[in-house]
Parts: structure tokens; C-alpha cells; sequence
């Protein structure tokens, strides 16, 4: 081998070998990356990499907090006092806190600008507050279409609705959208001083005592992750 094929030979072993360990250690530091099937995270590190879409996820729950917030208490977030706060009645006359009200509106936000993110950062499909009905026994899964849940809301069949299941967002590695890659669900605590939790399923429930990110994760497929103002994404 002549001096020059050598030195490219050590230099390209080189450029793998730095590329190997950013890799290695980008993976050792972010939960989503750890949790991006190899082969659409090498589809990704051809354009800008899942550090880049990371860091706009989670700049999309920084902004939905700061604007949402910004709407009642300008420029500070609500005090426990105030996310107490019992704010209106829904449909069947239980109370709206101010925290539920506050994270309903924060998450419109927070998703139409992870929809714009995705579409430019993620190169396989995705969905987007997607509700499915999941028969854990028969680890059966199938999507219920928006206009057949908008249909069931307005006529009051919301019973009809009870045992199924829908993430904020729907990451898949190809075109089955049964599938997840990766599902990440925003949380925005209230008040902000409190720690994201996954949701735990309550009595009468189908999935008692159990958490969203077990049913997500066995529905679904792929791993669970949280999306929090202040903690960035996180298991």
C-alpha cells in the first residue's frame, strides 16, 4: 500500500472512530436517542441527528409553558395556590382546576410547534394525539379515527371511549402505524416546582393501578418518554 492510500485509510478508520464515540457518548447521555431504532437514527445523522430534534422538543415545552403562563400571570408562573384553583365546570359539571386548564392550552401550543419540528427533523411518518383502543389480553391494537372521536364526544358516548389510550406523539420507524418507534407524551406540572409524572390509571379503569408509560409501552411497542419544560425529555 503507497503512503498516500495508507493516509486515507488511517484517516477514514479515524473519522469512523470519532463519529463511533460521539455516538456512543451522545447515547450514554439522552434518553431519546437511546430509544431511536438504529436504522432511523442513521437516517437521521445524515440530515441533523436526534440531538438536534431533542433539543427543539424540548424547546417546544420551554415555549408552551412561557406563552401559556404569559396569558393569566404575564411574566411568572402560577403559584399551588393557583393551579388549585377551581376555574369552570366541563360538560359533565366536574371541576377544571386552573392546572388542567393551564396544561390543556399548553399542550395545543407544545404540539403544533413539535408537528412543525417533526415534520423537518423526523424522516418516517408520525402521529399526532392519535387514539387507539388497546385489548391488552388479546394484545390487540386498532386507531380510532379523529371524526369517529369527535363524533362520540359531541353525542355523549364518552363511555364508549373509556379504556382507550392517546400519546401526544407517535414516533414510527416505517409506515405501520400500529407500530411506535418512540411515543412522547408533554407533561407541564402545576406548579412548576412539581416534579412530571406518567399518569397513574385509577379504579374502574381497564388498566388499574398501572401507568401510561406501561400501556403505551405494551400497546405500542416502542419506549415511553416524558417531555417537561424543566427537565427536557426524560424516561
Amino acid at each position: 500500500m503507497d503512503s498516500e492510500t495508507a493516509g486515507k485509510a488511517r484517516h477514514a478508520a479515524y473519522v469512523a472512530e470519532q463519529a463511533s464515540a460521539r455516538a456512543a457518548t451522545q447515547a450514554m447521555a439522552s434518553p431519546l436517542v437511546k430509544a431511536i431504532p438504529p436504522a432511523v437514527l442513521a437516517l437521521m445523522q445524515q440530515d441533523h441527528g436526534a440531538d438536534e430534534l431533542e433539543k427543539q422538543l424540548a424547546a417546544c415545552a420551554v415555549q408552551a409553558e412561557k406563552l401559556g403562563n404569559a396569558r393569566y400571570f404575564r411574566d411568572r408562573p402560577p403559584t399551588r395556590q393557583e393551579c388549585a384553583e377551581v376555574v369552570e365546570q366541563d360538560r359533565c359539571g366536574k371541576p377544571v382546576t386552573r392546572a388542567m386548564q393551564l396544561g390543556k392550552q399548553k399542550h395545543v401550543l407544545a404540539l403544533q410547534c413539535a408537528e412543525a419540528v417533526l415534520k423537518e427533523l423526523w424522516p418516517a411518518p408520525f402521529s399526532i394525539e392519535q387514539r387507539y383502543r388497546y385489548y391488552p389480553n388479546a394484545r390487540f391494537l386498532e386507531t380510532i379515527s379523529k371524526a369517529k372521536e369527535a363524533q362520540l364526544i359531541a353525542d355523549g358516548c364518552t363511555e364508549e371511549l373509556r379504556g382507550t389510550i392517546k400519546p401526544d406523539i407517535v414516533l414510527h420507524g416505517d409506515r405501520n402505524l400500529l407500530k411506535s418507534a418512540l411515543t412522547l407524551d408533554f407533561k407541564f406540572p402545576c406548579p412548576d416546582s412539581n416534579l412530571p409524572n406518567w399518569t397513574q390509571y385509577g379504579r374502574g379503569s381497564p388498566y388499574e393501578d398501572m401507568s401510561q408509560k406501561t400501556i403505551y409501552e405494551d400497546a405500542l411497542g416502542g419506549e415511553a418518554l416524558l417531555i417537561s419544560p424543566r427537565r427536557g425529555i426524560e424516561r
